[in-house]
């Protein structure tokens, strides 16, 4: 098997990326040749069943509001052998963080950025199972792993108000497709935001979504004035500068309206790096229930490097997102789960290799570990749960 898609004749990444990507849908038969489904229907069940794994069950009812019924795990097994023959999906998360197999699907997928990359998340149907004609606000490449489903898409964007009152699911009201196919295992579709489209399970079947990340315009304002607010000291308050009595009781002078867009430009006010490393953090920062746990006991570089040497190999925690920020002035930036770190610029080489490759080996990082830059840095990913000896398959 390649290392990336197999695109349609005539279309390269390069191309996709210009004409497609965010555009318009594109229906890749055989993208994923021989692929088998990297995860059974019984495995992601039992995932569904635990604590801390997002999933739900969509069932459709033949009478009644809501016409698609919505259930929330953890479930339990007794649920799965309660279900009627056809018509309902169940949807698991974040597989990509929980099973290795599924995280591998990623790789096909590097002409885009990692840092794009939401989850991916797995649904299993049996026969007429789907979550309704929808749309949604992100990039999505829809891999058909085992089985068939019938998709069809609208080419028209939605109206936010088109959608049936009372679901829980934002199921539309109205639903006239413009193209209609049948995907077979190895086949992918991909559709850019605001596409209007519905997957309807032709026999049982598993399909892989590869989810990219869109933060609304509202997340990006509300993290980026959290940050303003930490650097906001508790005592301090507006004052009033000089002052002459006003014409009007209830006139607010131009002084004064003045002195307020002061303050608000002075504490919106930042640096272009100080943007910069908030962003990197912002776009690494991982979802509540996929934090990680420090390691015990932490270690010193040196003790670090020891025992890099002698187990061979580390991995990177499936949870932890890795991204990095060159710079030609001062240092580089990584970013890890939210966290920023420094490297100078002449290691530039090791930290694409550290974010490129999920298990690294001693001996190909052998040339940078007598760097105390490099080690040092290694060993607080290490200590941040972020880095660990087991690769946890």
């Amino acid at each position: 098997m390649g290392t990336t898609l197999i695109f349609p004749d005539g279309v390269t990444a390069e191309s996709f990326l210009q004409f497609f990507w965010q555009r318009r849908p594109l229906l890749m038969r055989g993208a994923l040749p021989g692929i088998a489904s990297p995860i059974s229907p019984e495995e992601l069940a039992g995932l569904a069943c635990e604590t801390g794994v997002e999933s739900r069950l969509v069932r459709q009812q033949s009478r009644g509001r809501p016409r698609w019924k919505v259930s929330h795990g953890p479930f339990r097994a007794a649920t799965f052998r309660k279900l009627p023959p056809t018509h309902w999906t169940l949807l698991v998360q974040d597989v990509d963080k929980l099973v290795p197999s599924v995280t591998r699907l990623l790789e096909r997928f590097r002409f885009l950025p990692d840092w794009r990359v939401d989850d991916v998340m797995v649904s299993y149907a049996v026969d007429q199972g789907s979550v309704g004609p929808h749309w949604d606000e992100y990039d999505v490449f829809l891999i058909q792993a085992r089985g068939r489903r019938r998709w069809q898409i609208a080419n028209a964007r939605p109206s936010p108000d088109n959608v049936l009152p009372d679901e829980e699911l934002r199921i539309m009201a109205r639903f006239e497709p413009d193209e209609e196919w049948v995907l077979e295992p190895g086949d992918v579709l991909y559709l850019p935001p605001g596409v209007p489209h519905w997957g309807v399970a032709v026999g049982d079947c598993v399909t892989c979504s590869v989810g990219y990340r869109a933060p609304s315009h509202r997340e990006l304002a509300s993290s980026w004035f959290e940050h303003v607010l930490e650097g906001v000291a508790d005592d301090a308050y507006y004052r009033d500068g000089p002052m002459q009595p006003p014409a009007h009781g209830a006139e607010i002078s131009p002084a004064a309206a003045a002195r307020a867009v002061e303050l608000v430009e002075t504490l919106a006010g930042r640096s272009r790096a100080e943007i910069e490393r908030w962003y990197g953090a912002f776009l690494t920062e991982p979802k509540p229930n996929l934090t990680v746990d420090p390691a015990e006991p932490p270690l010193t570089p040196d003790e670090f490097r020891r025992l890099f040497e002698a187990r061979g190999a580390i991995y990177r925690h499936p949870f932890s997102r890795f991204a990095y920020l060159p710079k030609e002035d001062g240092c580089d930036w990584l970013f890890v789960a939210g966290e920023s770190y420094t490297l100078p610029k002449r290691h530039r080489t090791f930290l694409q290799t550290v974010c490129q490759w999920r298990e690294l080996h001693f001996g190909f990082l052998a040339e940078w570990l007598g760097e105390s830059d490099c080690v040092d840095l290694l060993a607080r990913l290490y200590n941040g749960g972020h880095l660990a000896f087991d690769d946890g398959a």
